[in-house]
């Protein structure tokens, strides 16, 4: 096989990963138009839940990633948690949950 079958990547690290094949390609690139199309190739074809994730990845640190893509994070949408859409969608939450969206 092609891989190690030892070492089973988590999520985390193939969002790590994934980022940072896209960076390594926009590197060469001009730098303003690297951290754009990192932030483009991002917002286009990762999903909200990927998105997520990653942002909570940078706000703990951001350990690993590229810095073009650190760079375009600022870029990036950060998607609403499932209980920020769940009040656009007008459903009532418990407190706790309130609470915690909005934080």
């Amino acid at each position: 096989m092609s891989h190690d079958e030892d070492h089973i990547m988590s999520t985390s690290e193939k969002l790590v990963r994934m980022a940072n094949q896209i960076a390594a390609f926009f590197h060469s690139r001009p730098r303003e138009e690297g951290v754009a199309g990192v932030a483009e190739h991002i917002n286009k074809f990762w999903e909200p839940r990927m998105r997520r994730q990653f942002f909570e990845m940078l706000d703990s640190g951001g350990d690993g990633f590229d810095e073009l893509v650190v760079a375009a994070s600022t870029r990036i949408k950060r998607p609403i948690t499932p209980a920020e859409a769940d009040l656009k969608l007008g459903l009532k939450l418990p407190p706790g949950d309130v609470a915690a969206s909005q934080k």
